[in-house]
């Protein structure tokens, strides 16, 4: 069995990454928890999962991904670089509006949804009463 471990390129560019954005390793806080999903025994018996929570931002990522704890780390660290650096960026406030937006959008197609539904009901009563008998009074 191999051992998967990050290169150490890969972890000096996450390193100056972190600089870069003003991360500190000490403002990250960093718990192993037990997988759940696809992975058989393995996951369910091992912690391989990663939770970070960047305490000045009260940012939190989850990440199991893979089988492999350390591999893992890696991706979560990197997850919580790209949610900083959004944030920073002020993506979050766009993408906030654009998914508010399609809510918007979403919450008039169901209610248009619901309006043809009804009017198809009203049809297909009006079909059932005029297949009743003719009454003469």
């Amino acid at each position: 069995m191999s051992s998967f471990t990050v290169s150490s390129g890969k972890l000096a560019q996450l390193e100056q990454r972190m600089t870069a954005l003003g991360v500190r390793a000490c403002d990250v806080e960093e718990s192993f928890v037990r997988s759940g999903g696809k992975g058989g025994q393995k996951v369910n018996k091992s912690s391989s999962c990663v939770m970070l929570l960047h305490r000045p931002t009260g940012l939190r990522v989850k990440c199991q991904t893979t089988r492999h704890q350390a591999l893992n780390r890696f991706l979560a660290r990197r997850l919580l670089l790209d949610k900083i650096e959004r944030m920073q960026k002020g993506y979050v406030e766009a993408e906030r509006s654009e998914i508010e937006k399609i809510r918007r959008q979403k919450r008039k197609r169901s209610r248009r949804a619901k309006e043809r539904l009804l009017a198809d009901k009203a049809s297909h009563g009006e079909k059932k009463r005029l297949r009743l008998p003719v009454t003469t009074d």
